[in-house]
Parts: structure tokens; C-alpha cells; sequence
């Protein structure tokens, strides 16, 4: 974006100056003493501060709010109602924030009155910062950029748009040698020919060019248009887009592999890239450590009992390792105690009642869940989630994405020990239902939410370890 770093720069210097003249103002005697005659909170009593402990009030202040407004520091474009309902709703997150630092034996935290003015003052300057330095969106569409490879859909969204287009980026790359002739980017249609619509569309590189693209053209919206593309070609795009503040956009008719948010009429439909609050990133990351960490130290003996069961059953390795699919498509390494002979894993889901190969330690570990303890070690190095839709093998995730052609909706966020279809008794059986819960789970996902999931899996194994249905 033109001027990205620079919105990026401003916001945050902004944020910081109107924090620390926010605490300034309240610390006024003239403010202090008008505070006196407001109904209900006037009795609170002001602790004027000075020097070094106005300092350390100031600074406590302006890191908690820039925190707190981090969904701002992004260069979207966004209009006058949205900007300043964001920037309010986050500055309350950060006062009730301070208010809860209030409660800690904190030297320099703030007086209850001082934090009360000190809100009121941000909940009308903050807004309207980010108002008067927000990107205005242009129009309906503004400046739209066409990322793919598919030119029938490249068709569909330049007859849904009322122009703005400023060209396409597809693969493979437009650089080429000096003696060499520029070819179009764009394939064939299957009748041999191209919409003539992008016979006048410019073409302005590949996709290792699209951050540049992005920033030359000061691009407002990207439409994807991909047939059939690679898991680092499409989440790449839709990476860039996230990274550059730019809204992403799909053909209604083939959104088949990205979670979309609108359902009105309009033919271009949202792509959600920030399924989650930043804030609730932080506070998930912070559960599933907190989680994974006293899960592998509680466990550890129960741990060490399931490897000396396996061992004896058969000999064989007490682990088993996996490539599994991670979020935006990505890959990582799983590790289970090992449920099957060796060397007789199949692509195809199989339920277990119906699994020859699974040894009999390895149905009590399935059936108590215990197999998958030594995930708590990814989940502790961030590969996975506590609670998230269930990460597929590598080699599964082809079979799954034959059957259910919405399968890349799941990729949204990191996959998880547990999630809404585990507890539901849904398994790769039934990939079609399995994905529904899964989106379900992406649409409604909250801490609060994911305390309820772990619970109730928690509650399914115990019953499960005591025999009862």
C-alpha cells in the first residue's frame, strides 16, 4: 500500500501521544476539581501523580492501549462508523484491562478516578485519530487486483465489477530474459481461447511480484481467481492480503475453498482472512501452553505406562509420526502412541470397529483418547491447538477433499487435540458432516468457547476410562 508504513507509524505514535496526554489531563487540578460534581463516581478520590511516578502511570497507560488497538495498525480502508466503533470498542478492552491491573500491588497503577477520566478522554480522542488518518475506501470495488490462473472466473468477476480493475497477477511469473517475449500469464479456456474481456486486462506480473503489485498500485480489493491452485500459491495470496490491510474477494459461485462472510446478493463475496481477534490469538496461545505444559507434567507417569504396554504387546516403536496438514495449508510432524501394527496405515478413513490392523492396547488408547497425549508437544511448540478442527494426514486430506469440496474452510485456523466434531463423535467417516462442524467451529470460536469443548472432551474420556456409554 502507498503510505502502509506510514499509516502503521502514525497510528502507533498516535496511540502512545494521546495515551500520555490523556493521563495528563487527568492529573489537571482544574479537571480534578470539576470531577467532584458528577453523580455517582465524583466521591472517588485523585492521587496526583509527578515526575517519575507520572511516567510510569503514562507509560502502563500507553502500552495497555497500544495492545489493545492493535486491529487498527492495519491500512485498511474502512468507513467513518466502522473506524470509530472499532477504535471504541478497543479502547473499553483497554480500560477494563488497566482497571484489572488496578487490582495487583502495582506502584504505579492507576487511581480509579484518574482511570475513569483517563477513558472518557480516550473513547473520544482515539476514535477520532484513527477517523482522521483512516484509508477511505473508493467506491464499491476502489482498486481491485485479479489474482489467479482460472480466466472463465477471471470473466465472471470482471462482469460482476464496474470497473476499477488495474490488471491481474498470475502464475507462472511475467519475468523474462531480454531476449525473450512476454507470453500471456493467463492459460487457455478449454475451447482454446480466452474471454476477450482480458484481452485489454494488463497483466503486471506473477506472483512472486504480488506484494510489490500491492504497494505500486496502492491496490484496495483482490479478487481471487484460481482453478485449481497449490496450497503456496492460493494461502500465499491470501497471506498478502492480510499482511497489506487489502479486503479479499471471491466469486459467490466459486468459493468453494475459503471461508466467506456476507450472504447477500451481490455476486463478489468477502473472504474472512482474521477468523479470530487479535487479542484472543494472545489469550488462546497463552491457554494452550499453560494447557499442553501441566498435561505433559500431570500426565508424564501415565505416559510412561502406555509406553512399557506397547513395548510389550509387540515390540514394536512406542511412537508414531505423521505429516499432517496445518493451517493455510502448511505441513508439520505429529507424533501418537503408536495403535496399529506397523506399517499399515491407509489413506482411506476407516472407523475403528472396523480396523483389523489396530492392536489391543492401541483400541483402549483410541477408545480413552490416550493415544494422542504426546500432541500436548506440539501444541507446546504451536504447531497445534487444544481445540481446532482435526489436523488430517497429509496423504487423508486428498481422499477428504475428493468427497467434500468445501474441505479448505478448515485451514483458517491451526488444527487441534480436540474440536466441536470430535465431541460430536464425528470422524474422516463422514467428511461432509465433519466439515460442517468444523466451519461451524471457525464461525463461532471464542475462549469461552473452547473452555466448553475442552470440558466436554474432558467429561467423554473420563466416562470412557470408567466403561460407562
Amino acid at each position: 500500500m502507498t503510505g502502509g508504513w506510514r499509516y502503521r507509524i502514525a497510528s502507533v505514535l498516535g496511540v502512545v501521544s494521546l495515551s500520555v496526554l490523556a493521563v495528563r489531563l487527568a492529573n489537571v487540578p482544574a479537571l480534578q476539581a470539576g470531577f467532584a460534581f458528577v453523580p455517582v463516581i465524583g466521591h472517588l478520590p485523585f492521587e496526583p501523580a509527578y515526575g517519575t511516578e507520572f511516567a510510569f502511570e503514562a507509560a502502563t497507560t500507553a502500552l495497555v492501549m497500544l495492545a489493545a488497538l492493535v486491529p487498527l495498525y492495519k491500512p485498511r480502508p474502512r468507513r467513518i462508523l466502522d473506524a470509530a466503533e472499532l477504535a471504541a470498542r478497543r479502547v473499553l478492552l483497554a480500560c477494563i484491562a488497566l482497571a484489572a491491573i488496578g487490582y495487583f500491588d502495582y506502584t504505579y497503577r492507576l487511581p480509579r478516578a484518574t482511570l475513569v477520566v483517563v477513558g472518557v478522554i480516550a473513547l473520544v480522542v482515539m476514535p477520532s485519530w484513527f477517523v482522521a488518518i483512516r484509508r477511505r475506501p473508493r467506491g464499491e470495488a476502489g482498486r481491485t487486483l485479479i489474482v489467479g490462473d482460472d480466466p472463465d472466473t477471471m470473466d465472471d468477476i470482471l462482469a460482476a465489477l464496474d470497473g476499477g480493475v488495474v490488471g491481474y497477477v498470475s502464475p507462472p511469473s511475467a519475468y523474462f530474459g531480454a531476449d525473450r517475449e512476454p507470453q500471456p500469464a493467463v492459460p487457455a479456456s478449454a475451447d482454446g481461447g480466452r474471454p476477450e474481456t482480458l484481452d485489454e486486462l494488463a497483466c503486471l506480473g506473477g506472483l512472486s511480484r504480488l506484494d510489490e503489485v500491492l504497494v505500486e498500485y496502492d491496490i484496495d480489493t483482490v479478487a481471487l481467481a484460481f482453478a485449481q491452485p497449490d496450497r503456496a500459491e492460493f494461502f500465499g495470496a491470501l497471506d498478502a492480503c492480510y499482511e497489506y490491510g487489502v479486503t479479499a474477494k471471491i466469486h459467490r459461485e466459486h468459493a468453494d475453498s475459503v471461508l466467506t462472510t456476507g450472504f447477500g446478493s451481490e455476486e463478489l463475496v468477502d473472504v474472512d482472512l482474521e477468523p479470530w481477534d487479535p487479542l484472543d490469538h494472545v489469550m488462546k496461545r497463552i491457554f494452550d501452553s499453560v494447557f499442553a505444559g501441566v498435561g505433559l507434567l500431570v500426565l508424564s507417569p501415565v505416559m510412561l505406562l502406555i509406553a512399557v504396554a506397547i513395548k510389550l504387546e509387540d515390540g514394536g516403536s512406542v511412537l508414531y509420526g505423521q505429516e499432517r496438514t496445518a493451517s493455510f495449508g502448511d505441513t508439520f510432524r505429529v507424533y501418537k502412541f503408536r495403535s496399529m501394527i506397523e506399517n499399515a496405515e491407509d489413506a482411506e478413513p476407516v472407523d475403528d470397529e472396523e480396523n483389523p490392523h489396530i492392536t489391543r492396547v492401541g483400541a483402549v488408547l483410541r477408545r480413552t483418547h490416550l493415544d494422542e497425549v504426546p500432541q500436548l508437544w506440539s501444541i507446546l511448540k504451536g504447531d497445534m491447538s487444544v481445540v481446532g478442527p482435526r489436523a488430517a494426514w497429509v496423504e487423508e486430506e486428498v481422499e477428504l477433499e475428493s468427497v467434500a469440496d468445501d474441505w479448505r474452510k478448515r485451514w483458517f485456523v491451526k488444527p487441534g487435540l480436540t474440536g466441536l466434531a470430535q465431541i460430536n463423535d464425528v470422524s474422516s467417516t463422514e467428511p461432509e458432516k465433519k466439515l460442517r462442524y468444523d466451519v461451524e467451529y471457525i464461525r463461532r470460536q471464542s475462549l469461552w468457547f473452547d473452555l466448553k469443548i475442552v470440558i466436554r472432551q474432558i467429561w467423554i474420556v473420563g466416562r470412557n476410562l470408567i466403561g460407562k456409554e
